[in-house]
Protein backbone atom coordinates (compact mmCIF):
# COMPACT_ATOMS: atom_id res chain seq x y z
CA UNK A 1 0.00 0.00 0.00
CA UNK A 2 1.56 3.17 -1.04
CA UNK A 3 -1.20 5.73 -0.74
CA UNK A 4 0.42 7.19 2.26
CA UNK A 5 3.41 7.97 0.33
CA UNK A 6 1.71 9.78 -2.49
CA UNK A 7 -0.56 11.75 0.53
CA UNK A 8 2.35 12.76 2.81
CA UNK A 9 5.44 12.60 1.28
CA UNK A 10 6.92 15.46 -0.82
CA UNK A 11 6.85 15.34 -4.53
CA UNK A 12 11.33 16.51 -3.80
CA UNK A 13 11.08 12.25 -3.41
CA UNK A 14 13.64 10.71 -6.32
CA UNK A 15 14.41 7.22 -5.85
CA UNK A 16 10.84 6.07 -5.39
CA UNK A 17 9.49 7.16 -8.09
CA UNK A 18 11.87 5.06 -10.29
CA UNK A 19 11.28 2.19 -7.88
CA UNK A 20 7.97 1.92 -6.87
CA UNK A 21 7.93 -0.82 -4.59
CA UNK A 22 7.48 -0.85 -0.98
CA UNK A 23 11.21 -2.76 0.53
CA UNK A 24 10.87 -4.36 3.89
CA UNK A 25 13.96 -6.05 3.97
CA UNK A 26 17.77 -5.91 2.61
CA UNK A 27 20.98 -8.04 3.66
CA UNK A 28 24.41 -8.06 2.01
CA UNK A 29 23.73 -7.38 -1.81
CA UNK A 30 20.31 -7.90 -1.59
CA UNK A 31 17.32 -5.70 -0.75
CA UNK A 32 13.64 -7.05 -0.32
CA UNK A 33 9.90 -5.63 -1.04
CA UNK A 34 7.41 -6.50 1.38
CA UNK A 35 6.57 -8.94 -0.71
CA UNK A 36 9.16 -10.71 -0.76
CA UNK A 37 10.57 -9.90 -3.77
CA UNK A 38 14.67 -9.76 -4.47
CA UNK A 39 16.40 -7.54 -5.92
CA UNK A 40 19.81 -7.11 -6.70
CA UNK A 41 21.36 -3.54 -5.41
CA UNK A 42 24.23 -1.82 -7.61
CA UNK A 43 23.04 1.01 -6.09
CA UNK A 44 24.08 0.49 -2.50
CA UNK A 45 22.64 3.62 -0.69
CA UNK A 46 24.52 5.67 -3.31
CA UNK A 47 27.66 4.70 -2.07
CA UNK A 48 26.76 4.52 1.73
CA UNK A 49 26.89 0.55 1.74
CA UNK A 50 30.27 -0.35 0.55
CA UNK A 51 30.08 -3.00 3.04
CA UNK A 52 26.37 -4.24 1.97
CA UNK A 53 23.34 -4.04 3.63
CA UNK A 54 23.06 -5.59 7.51
CA UNK A 55 26.78 -6.78 7.01
CA UNK A 56 26.70 -9.25 10.39
CA UNK A 57 29.81 -8.35 11.56
CA UNK A 58 29.36 -4.50 11.63
CA UNK A 59 25.28 -5.46 12.70
CA UNK A 60 26.84 -7.75 16.34
CA UNK A 61 29.08 -4.67 17.39
CA UNK A 62 26.34 -2.27 16.69
CA UNK A 63 23.93 -4.90 18.55
CA UNK A 64 26.07 -5.31 21.60
CA UNK A 65 26.51 -1.64 22.30
CA UNK A 66 23.15 -0.87 22.22
CA UNK A 67 22.57 -4.07 24.43
CA UNK A 68 24.69 -2.69 26.72
CA UNK A 69 23.48 0.84 26.99
CA UNK A 70 26.24 2.53 24.98
CA UNK A 71 26.31 6.18 24.88
CA UNK A 72 23.85 7.15 21.32
CA UNK A 73 23.89 10.52 21.37
CA UNK A 74 26.93 12.56 22.62
CA UNK A 75 27.45 16.12 20.76
CA UNK A 76 31.37 16.30 20.77
CA UNK A 77 31.94 15.00 23.74
CA UNK A 78 34.37 12.28 24.82
CA UNK A 79 33.13 8.48 24.36
CA UNK A 80 34.66 5.33 24.34
CA UNK A 81 33.20 4.54 21.24
CA UNK A 82 34.61 7.54 19.83
CA UNK A 83 38.73 7.32 21.04
CA UNK A 84 37.80 3.31 19.21
CA UNK A 85 37.19 4.93 15.94
CA UNK A 86 39.98 7.61 16.37
CA UNK A 87 42.37 5.04 17.79
CA UNK A 88 41.78 2.14 14.99
CA UNK A 89 41.50 5.13 12.10
CA UNK A 90 44.63 5.98 12.94
CA UNK A 91 45.95 2.82 13.02
CA UNK A 92 44.35 1.35 9.80
CA UNK A 93 44.08 4.21 7.51
CA UNK A 94 46.32 7.46 8.59
CA UNK A 95 49.54 5.87 9.86
CA UNK A 96 50.29 3.01 6.97
CA UNK A 97 49.75 5.69 4.41
CA UNK A 98 51.85 8.22 6.16
CA UNK A 99 48.78 10.70 6.31
CA UNK A 100 49.08 13.66 8.88
CA UNK A 101 45.56 14.80 9.54
CA UNK A 102 43.37 16.22 12.53
CA UNK A 103 39.72 14.78 12.58
CA UNK A 104 36.87 17.47 12.54
CA UNK A 105 33.26 15.83 12.80
CA UNK A 106 31.23 18.71 11.19
CA UNK A 107 28.03 16.83 11.30
CA UNK A 108 26.21 13.70 9.84
CA UNK A 109 26.28 14.30 5.94
CA UNK A 110 28.58 14.75 3.07
CA UNK A 111 27.39 18.04 2.80
CA UNK A 112 28.61 19.41 6.55
CA UNK A 113 32.11 17.82 5.66
CA UNK A 114 32.36 20.24 2.40
CA UNK A 115 30.84 23.13 4.47
CA UNK A 116 33.76 22.66 7.29
CA UNK A 117 36.38 22.39 4.77
CA UNK A 118 34.94 25.44 3.17
CA UNK A 119 34.98 27.77 5.88
CA UNK A 120 38.15 26.57 7.05
CA UNK A 121 39.99 27.16 3.81
CA UNK A 122 38.35 30.43 4.13
CA UNK A 123 39.35 31.35 7.30
CA UNK A 124 42.85 30.15 7.06
CA UNK A 125 43.73 31.90 3.93
CA UNK A 126 41.85 35.36 4.67
CA UNK A 127 40.84 34.86 0.90
CA UNK A 128 36.77 34.04 -0.04
CA UNK A 129 37.01 32.36 -3.51
CA UNK A 130 37.12 28.53 -4.31
CA UNK A 131 38.45 27.00 -7.75
CA UNK A 132 35.52 24.12 -8.17
CA UNK A 133 35.07 22.07 -11.54
CA UNK A 134 32.45 21.67 -14.52
CA UNK A 135 29.95 18.53 -13.52
CA UNK A 136 31.24 18.49 -9.89
CA UNK A 137 28.74 17.61 -6.95
CA UNK A 138 29.59 18.50 -3.85
CA UNK A 139 26.32 19.08 -1.51
CA UNK A 140 22.62 20.18 -1.81
CA UNK A 141 23.57 22.87 1.31
CA UNK A 142 24.48 26.38 0.16
CA UNK A 143 28.20 26.45 0.70
CA UNK A 144 28.36 23.02 -1.14
CA UNK A 145 26.17 23.92 -3.76
CA UNK A 146 28.21 26.62 -4.97
CA UNK A 147 30.56 24.24 -6.21
CA UNK A 148 28.30 22.24 -7.60
CA UNK A 149 28.02 22.01 -11.51
CA UNK A 150 24.25 20.91 -11.94
CA UNK A 151 22.31 23.79 -12.91
CA UNK A 152 19.42 22.05 -11.87
CA UNK A 153 20.37 21.42 -8.14
CA UNK A 154 22.06 25.23 -8.27
CA UNK A 155 18.62 26.53 -9.25
CA UNK A 156 17.03 24.73 -6.49
CA UNK A 157 19.20 27.52 -3.96
CA UNK A 158 16.57 30.49 -4.64
CA UNK A 159 19.46 32.81 -3.97
CA UNK A 160 22.90 33.70 -5.96
CA UNK A 161 25.66 31.01 -5.32
CA UNK A 162 28.94 32.99 -5.34
CA UNK A 163 32.33 32.78 -4.68
CA UNK A 164 33.09 29.70 -6.74
CA UNK A 165 34.74 30.06 -10.57
CA UNK A 166 34.36 26.34 -12.39
CA UNK A 167 37.32 25.14 -14.12
CA UNK A 168 37.09 22.52 -16.84
CA UNK A 169 37.26 18.70 -15.52
CA UNK A 170 39.94 16.11 -16.80
CA UNK A 171 38.90 15.85 -20.20
CA UNK A 172 36.32 18.07 -20.44
CA UNK A 173 37.48 18.92 -23.69
CA UNK A 174 38.15 15.70 -25.05
CA UNK A 175 41.87 16.12 -24.42
CA UNK A 176 41.97 18.71 -27.09
CA UNK A 177 43.29 21.33 -24.92
CA UNK A 178 46.32 20.77 -22.66
CA UNK A 179 45.84 20.32 -18.78
CA UNK A 180 45.04 23.17 -16.86
CA UNK A 181 45.71 25.60 -19.68
CA UNK A 182 43.21 28.03 -19.03
CA UNK A 183 43.56 27.57 -15.12
CA UNK A 184 47.16 28.69 -15.17
CA UNK A 185 46.87 31.74 -17.20
CA UNK A 186 43.59 32.84 -15.09
CA UNK A 187 46.21 33.09 -12.49
CA UNK A 188 49.02 34.45 -13.89
CA UNK A 189 47.66 37.17 -15.50
CA UNK A 190 46.61 40.30 -13.66
CA UNK A 191 44.21 41.40 -15.93
CA UNK A 192 42.05 37.92 -15.62
CA UNK A 193 39.63 39.49 -13.14
CA UNK A 194 39.66 35.79 -11.22
CA UNK A 195 39.70 36.64 -7.53
CA UNK A 196 43.16 35.02 -5.70
CA UNK A 197 41.77 31.29 -4.75
CA UNK A 198 41.32 30.00 -1.23
CA UNK A 199 41.24 26.99 -2.49
CA UNK A 200 40.50 24.31 -4.79
CA UNK A 201 38.02 21.31 -4.71
CA UNK A 202 37.96 18.55 -6.58
CA UNK A 203 36.70 14.83 -6.75
CA UNK A 204 38.65 12.06 -7.58
CA UNK A 205 36.02 10.40 -9.29
CA UNK A 206 32.98 12.31 -10.11
CA UNK A 207 29.73 10.34 -9.59
CA UNK A 208 27.00 12.27 -9.79
CA UNK A 209 28.81 14.31 -12.62
CA UNK A 210 28.68 10.86 -14.97
CA UNK A 211 31.57 8.69 -13.90
CA UNK A 212 33.90 10.95 -14.88
CA UNK A 213 37.30 9.14 -13.45
CA UNK A 214 40.31 11.94 -13.56
CA UNK A 215 43.91 10.37 -14.54
CA UNK A 216 46.15 10.17 -12.34
CA UNK A 217 48.57 12.38 -14.08
CA UNK A 218 45.83 14.98 -13.77
CA UNK A 219 45.63 14.98 -10.28
CA UNK A 220 48.86 15.00 -9.35
CA UNK A 221 49.47 18.44 -11.95
CA UNK A 222 46.56 19.95 -9.85
CA UNK A 223 48.30 18.88 -6.65
CA UNK A 224 51.28 20.84 -7.97
CA UNK A 225 49.55 23.49 -9.80
CA UNK A 226 48.14 24.00 -5.99
CA UNK A 227 51.39 23.85 -4.30
CA UNK A 228 52.80 26.64 -7.06
CA UNK A 229 50.41 28.76 -6.35
CA UNK A 230 49.64 28.32 -2.59
CA UNK A 231 46.05 27.14 -2.67
CA UNK A 232 44.56 24.90 -0.45
CA UNK A 233 43.90 21.55 -2.39
CA UNK A 234 40.33 19.74 -0.78
CA UNK A 235 39.55 16.35 -2.30
CA UNK A 236 35.96 15.62 -1.78
CA UNK A 237 36.01 11.50 -1.23
CA UNK A 238 32.44 11.32 0.11
CA UNK A 239 31.20 8.85 -2.78
CA UNK A 240 34.48 7.76 -3.84
CA UNK A 241 36.17 6.95 -0.67
CA UNK A 242 36.51 4.06 1.93
CA UNK A 243 37.47 2.03 -0.83
CA UNK A 244 35.33 2.88 -3.73
CA UNK A 245 38.03 2.86 -6.21
CA UNK A 246 40.08 0.41 -4.90
CA UNK A 247 42.49 2.10 -2.21
CA UNK A 248 40.77 3.33 0.83
CA UNK A 249 41.15 6.98 -0.70
CA UNK A 250 40.32 8.11 -4.42
CA UNK A 251 43.86 9.70 -4.57
CA UNK A 252 46.04 7.55 -3.04
CA UNK A 253 47.39 6.13 -6.64
CA UNK A 254 48.18 9.48 -7.38
CA UNK A 255 50.29 9.82 -4.62
CA UNK A 256 49.06 12.98 -3.43
CA UNK A 257 48.31 14.35 -0.05
CA UNK A 258 45.58 16.82 -0.46
CA UNK A 259 45.64 19.27 2.72
CA UNK A 260 41.70 19.04 3.74
CA UNK A 261 39.98 15.46 2.73
CA UNK A 262 36.26 15.14 2.65
CA UNK A 263 34.61 11.53 3.66
CA UNK A 264 31.19 10.51 4.45
CA UNK A 265 28.81 7.94 3.12
CA UNK A 266 30.48 5.11 4.00
CA UNK A 267 32.78 5.85 6.78
CA UNK A 268 30.32 4.66 9.01
CA UNK A 269 30.11 1.31 7.82
CA UNK A 270 26.68 0.47 8.14
CA UNK A 271 24.51 3.41 6.66
CA UNK A 272 24.21 5.50 9.75
CA UNK A 273 24.80 9.01 9.59
CA UNK A 274 28.46 9.87 9.95
CA UNK A 275 31.23 11.99 8.08
CA UNK A 276 34.34 13.65 8.69
CA UNK A 277 36.85 16.50 7.44
CA UNK A 278 40.60 15.55 7.56
CA UNK A 279 43.10 18.58 7.83
CA UNK A 280 46.50 19.39 7.85
CA UNK A 281 47.31 20.23 11.80
CA UNK A 282 49.16 23.49 10.94
CA UNK A 283 45.13 24.36 9.40
CA UNK A 284 43.29 23.39 12.41
CA UNK A 285 42.67 27.00 13.87
CA UNK A 286 38.87 26.76 14.88
CA UNK A 287 37.60 28.29 17.31
CA UNK A 288 35.91 25.77 19.98
CA UNK A 289 32.46 25.86 18.90
CA UNK A 290 33.16 27.60 15.66
CA UNK A 291 32.12 24.82 13.46
CA UNK A 292 29.52 22.62 15.05
CA UNK A 293 26.27 20.66 15.03
CA UNK A 294 23.95 18.98 17.19
CA UNK A 295 24.80 15.08 15.75
CA UNK A 296 27.94 15.44 14.81
CA UNK A 297 29.04 12.68 17.46
CA UNK A 298 26.45 9.78 16.53
CA UNK A 299 28.37 6.86 19.17
CA UNK A 300 26.50 4.05 17.07
CA UNK A 301 28.33 5.41 14.05
CA UNK A 302 31.56 5.44 15.61
CA UNK A 303 31.09 1.56 16.90
CA UNK A 304 30.45 0.42 12.83
CA UNK A 305 33.06 2.22 11.21
CA UNK A 306 35.80 0.80 13.73
CA UNK A 307 34.60 -2.65 13.21
CA UNK A 308 34.62 -2.05 9.73
CA UNK A 309 37.87 -0.67 9.44
CA UNK A 310 39.20 -3.41 11.76
CA UNK A 311 37.81 -6.13 9.31
CA UNK A 312 38.04 -4.73 5.52
CA UNK A 313 41.67 -2.46 6.14
CA UNK A 314 43.35 -4.45 8.32
CA UNK A 315 44.98 -6.21 5.16
CA UNK A 316 44.72 -5.57 1.05
CA UNK A 317 42.03 -7.82 -0.19
CA UNK A 318 39.17 -5.67 -0.36
CA UNK A 319 41.29 -3.43 -2.07
CA UNK A 320 42.50 -6.49 -4.80
CA UNK A 321 39.41 -7.65 -4.70
CA UNK A 322 37.25 -4.48 -5.82
CA UNK A 323 39.58 -3.62 -8.59
CA UNK A 324 39.94 -7.20 -9.85
CA UNK A 325 35.41 -6.79 -10.03
CA UNK A 326 35.86 -3.36 -11.60
CA UNK A 327 37.70 -4.67 -14.25
CA UNK A 328 35.39 -7.41 -14.82
CA UNK A 329 33.04 -4.66 -15.31
CA UNK A 330 34.70 -2.42 -17.64
CA UNK A 331 35.15 -5.50 -19.82
CA UNK A 332 31.79 -6.29 -19.53
CA UNK A 333 30.74 -2.74 -20.60
CA UNK A 334 33.41 -2.40 -23.11
CA UNK A 335 31.66 -5.62 -24.81
CA UNK A 336 28.17 -3.93 -24.44
CA UNK A 337 29.92 -0.87 -26.38
CA UNK A 338 31.27 -2.78 -29.35
CA UNK A 339 27.69 -4.87 -29.11
CA UNK A 340 26.56 -1.71 -30.35
CA UNK A 341 28.64 0.60 -32.41
CA UNK A 342 25.42 2.94 -33.68
CA UNK A 343 24.59 3.63 -30.05
CA UNK A 344 27.48 5.66 -29.08
CA UNK A 345 28.26 4.25 -26.00
CA UNK A 346 31.01 5.07 -23.50
CA UNK A 347 32.09 2.73 -20.96
CA UNK A 348 33.44 5.11 -17.66
CA UNK A 349 34.90 4.85 -14.26
CA UNK A 350 37.78 3.38 -12.17
CA UNK A 351 37.14 0.20 -9.44
CA UNK A 352 33.27 -0.20 -8.62
CA UNK A 353 32.77 2.82 -9.42
CA UNK A 354 31.24 2.20 -13.20
CA UNK A 355 29.25 3.95 -15.96
CA UNK A 356 27.97 3.08 -19.46
CA UNK A 357 26.86 6.45 -21.21
CA UNK A 358 24.23 6.60 -23.64
CA UNK A 359 23.57 9.18 -26.00
CA UNK A 360 20.77 10.59 -23.87
CA UNK A 361 19.00 10.53 -20.51
CA UNK A 362 16.41 8.71 -21.57
CA UNK A 363 18.04 5.94 -23.12
CA UNK A 364 19.75 5.34 -19.97
CA UNK A 365 16.81 5.93 -17.90
CA UNK A 366 14.96 3.45 -20.12
CA UNK A 367 17.89 0.67 -19.51
CA UNK A 368 17.61 0.91 -15.76
CA UNK A 369 13.62 0.44 -15.68
CA UNK A 370 14.29 -2.70 -17.69
CA UNK A 371 16.76 -3.30 -15.07
CA UNK A 372 14.36 -2.71 -12.20
CA UNK A 373 11.77 -5.25 -14.08
CA UNK A 374 14.35 -7.65 -13.90
CA UNK A 375 15.41 -7.38 -10.29
CA UNK A 376 18.11 -5.40 -10.18
CA UNK A 377 18.65 -1.62 -8.95
CA UNK A 378 20.53 0.89 -10.71
CA UNK A 379 20.40 4.83 -10.66
CA UNK A 380 21.52 7.64 -13.51
CA UNK A 381 24.24 10.43 -13.03
CA UNK A 382 25.67 12.77 -15.36
CA UNK A 383 24.18 16.29 -16.05
CA UNK A 384 21.83 14.86 -18.01
CA UNK A 385 21.25 11.77 -16.82
CA UNK A 386 23.02 10.25 -19.37
CA UNK A 387 25.20 7.65 -17.73
CA UNK A 388 23.97 4.05 -15.91
CA UNK A 389 25.59 3.89 -13.03
CA UNK A 390 27.06 1.16 -10.92
CA UNK A 391 27.89 1.16 -7.07
CA UNK A 392 27.43 -2.22 -5.88
CA UNK A 393 28.55 -3.03 -2.60
CA UNK A 394 32.23 -3.95 -2.74
CA UNK A 395 31.57 -7.19 -0.78
CA UNK A 396 29.44 -8.29 -3.60
CA UNK A 397 29.89 -12.12 -4.34
CA UNK A 398 31.32 -12.76 -8.27
CA UNK A 399 28.02 -14.76 -8.79
CA UNK A 400 26.31 -11.53 -7.80
CA UNK A 401 28.12 -9.72 -10.28
CA UNK A 402 28.15 -12.32 -12.62
CA UNK A 403 23.76 -12.40 -12.34
CA UNK A 404 24.34 -8.42 -12.33
CA UNK A 405 25.81 -8.04 -15.46
CA UNK A 406 23.63 -10.60 -17.30
CA UNK A 407 21.00 -8.58 -16.36
CA UNK A 408 22.35 -5.51 -17.55
CA UNK A 409 23.05 -7.27 -21.11
CA UNK A 410 19.11 -8.00 -21.07
CA UNK A 411 18.79 -4.50 -20.42
CA UNK A 412 20.58 -3.02 -22.89
CA UNK A 413 19.36 -5.55 -25.62
CA UNK A 414 15.63 -4.58 -24.96
CA UNK A 415 16.61 -0.89 -25.23
CA UNK A 416 19.11 -0.60 -27.91
CA UNK A 417 17.96 -3.51 -30.36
Amino acid sequence: MMSIFEELESEVRSYSRGWPVVFDRAQGSYLYDEDGKAYLDFFAGAGALNYGHNNPALKRALIDYIARDGVTHALDMFTVAKRDFLQTFKEKILAPRELDYKVVFPGPGGANAVEAALKLARKVTGKEAVINFTNAFHGMTLGALSVTGNSMKRGGAGVPLVHATPMPYDNYFDGSIPDFLYFEKLLGDSGSGLNEPAAVIVEGVQGEGGINAARIEWLKALDDLCKKHGILLILDDVQMGCGRTGPFFSFEDAGIKPDIVCLSKSIGGYGIPMALTLIRPDLDVWEPGEHNGTFRGISPAFVTAAEALRVYWSDDELEKSTKAKGERIAAAFEGIVEAYPDANLLAKGRGLARGLEFANGDLAGKVCAAAFERGLLMETSGPDGEVMKLLPPLTLTDDELTKGLSIIDEACATVLN
